[in-house]
């Protein structure tokens, strides 16, 4: 979740949170659960995508069929390996792609006329930038003008990015990098702790000319940025250091003073050799080549970040809270896509978690997650870009002809509702006085919907009472979220895509602690939890939406 612009200027403040409104089930509305097999994953897929599953269990009797406790349970272990092993947008990005191909969705190129390609029952994936992603599944009896079943998320997260050109002078017997916050990173939780660097390089094929993609982490920490100790006194507990020159990370040790040349033309992009990594710290571009085994000669530029490296685990006396780096919002992203997956899946998941029909439906299943949510969402690949709406576009062209037609999009927009998936704020129980009584959501309860009088969220009756639904279709419980009007809110990509294509929609997301931390805390069944509202969405969306027509 995106801080308003006015909060950007000062230190985040806790938003109030509310006691869970729970949705109660409904089994009168046919919410009985029928029991589901879980088959091992397939040998095609790879060994390093096999996680733990579930014990199998009887036939289920329903193809729409509702996740149980323990299906919630077994989406715990791949998503700390996802939040783990990808540490950067780029690396989350590639990570989803690949687990949307093993699941039989097609990649498709933007440049490319998608009129020959799109069919009927298919599911497909473009990317934007490497970072940001649009997912979809056309319904097997799927018509021109037919509404779309949409959630949208985003998949940064607060970080710190390498400047362009990061060498600093050598100070004190140290090399340091240069480095600038990204959104609210640099806070101080990122003081003290153990950093890595990954990101994207791009290298220059020497026999072809063509320009490749390299994605990169290195397996060490190789940055701190280091405290003053209490003992130097006031300095240490100055509340607002300086981030440009007190917050600066450590990546090495030289016993040479000088350090490197910041003058003779190393301000130009490529440096006075016009070679890129000329501007780069030595040891750094040496780290990176013998990682990529590459020329340094042939890196044209790159993108990097710095991240925390500690692992994403369980925690808890039972092992009930995820603790994890980058939760805002790999957790809702996560989330989607692998309902997307559930949802279109007649055989197991690459994970061995639940499946669910087939593209038996008259409408568009959409998964969009989005870069740069936590600065505005502005650049191309951001919500506020073209990228949705373009998308669905293309997709209903496809079947009007190869032309877009307005009335037919127009119509489509009209028939769809949007779920704009993004963290909300889980109760801290020490400040408990900074939260709305009875709109403070829990972790493992289950998705917190988010209303804002002022127009930060997109949540109204209409579609607060349509998501009421799904969850009792589905067995999900709803809790909601409003912020005291005492605090400010922050915002999501809800309003700028609802507003943009005049399409219903609500705000709701998985609670968590320490939003905008280098670290952050979820229960071990809300990434599970999140599948399975999302997967009902799916599913239930047409019957749902025959009760609001």
């Amino acid at each position: 979740m995106t801080r308003s612009n006015s909060d950007r200027a000062g230190q985040d403040m806790n938003r109030p949170i509310p006691k869970p409104s729970i949705a109660p089930s409904n089994p009168a509305a046919g919410n009985a659960h029928p029991t589901i097999r879980l088959r091992t994953p397939r040998s095609s897929i790879p060994a390093s995508h096999h996680m733990p599953i579930p014990t199998p269990r009887s036939p289920a009797t329903d193809t729409k069929a509702t996740l149980t406790k323990t299906d919630v349970e077994s989406y715990a272990t791949p998503f700390l390996k996802f939040i783990s092993e990808n540490p950067t947008v780029f690396h989350a990005v590639a990570e989803l792609a690949k687990r949307l191909e093993l699941r039989g969705f097609i990649k498709l190129s933007a440049r490319e006329q998608w009129s020959a390609k799109i069919r009927i029952g298919g599911k497909y994936y473009v990317e934007r930038n490497g970072s940001s992603i649009i997912a979809f599944a056309v319904g097997s009896n799927y018509t021109a003008g037919n509404g779309a079943a949409v959630i949208a998320s985003h998949v940064d997260a607060v970080t710190t990015k390498v400047k362009p050109i990061p060498t600093k002078p050598t100070k004190a017997g140290y090399l340091q990098l240069g480095i600038a916050p990204y959104a609210g990173g640099l806070s101080r939780t990122w003081w003290d702790r153990d950093l890595g660097i990954g990101g994207k390089v791009l290298v220059k094929d020497q026999s072809t000319g063509k320009i490749q993609t390299k994605l990169f982490k290195l397996d060490w920490p190789i940055a701190r940025i280091p405290t003053l100790a209490p003992h130097f006194g006031a300095p240490a507990d100055d509340p607002n250091p300086n981030p440009e020159t007190q917050m600066v990370p450590i990546i090495g040790l030289d016993d040479s003073e000088a350090g490197p040349s910041m003058t003779n033309g190393s301000s130009l992009i490529g440096g006075s050799t016009h070679v890129f990594t000329s501007t780069q710290p030595p040891r750094l571009v040496r780290a990176i080549t013998n990682h990529l085994q590459i020329d340094h000669q042939d890196i044209v530029n790159w993108e990097l970040e710095v991240f925390d490296t500690q692992p994403a685990q369980l925690g808890g006396l039972d092992k009930e809270f995820i603790f994890a780096p980058r939760i805002d919002d790999k957790l809702c992203a996560f989330a989607a896509i692998e309902a997307l997956i559930a949802s279109t899946d007649e055989e197991e998941t690459a994970y061995g978690n639940v499946s669910g029909p087939a593209n038996d439906n008259s409408i568009i299943k959409i998964v969009g997650c989005f870069d740069d949510e936590e600065i505005g969402s502005l650049l191309r690949q951001g919500a506020r870009s073209n990228f949705l709406p373009d998308t669905i576009a293309r997709i209903g062209a496809t079947f009007t002809g190869g032309h877009s037609i307005p009335e037919y999009i127009s119509q489509t927009y009209a028939k769809s509702f949007m779920i704009s998936a993004d963290v909300s704020h889980a109760v801290n129980p020490n400040y408990l006085d900074f939260y709305l009584e009875n709109h403070a959501p829990r972790m493992n309860v289950g998705v917190a919907v988010q209303a804002d009088p002022n127009g930060n969220t997109t949540t109204d009756s209409v579609s607060t009472a349509f998501l009421q639904r799904v969850a009792e279709k589905c067995d999900s419980k709803l809790q909601v979220f409003q912020i005291r009007n005492d605090s400010r809110s922050g915002g999501t990509v809800g309003p700028m895509l609802s507003s943009a294509m005049g399409m219903r929609a609500i705000d709701a997301g998985l609670p968590q602690l320490s939003m905008h931390s280098i670290r952050a805390t979820c229960g071990n069944l809300d990434p599970g939890l999140g599948v399975k509202l999302f997967k009902g969405f799916f599913d239930h969306f047409e019957e749902v939406d025959a009760e609001f027509s």
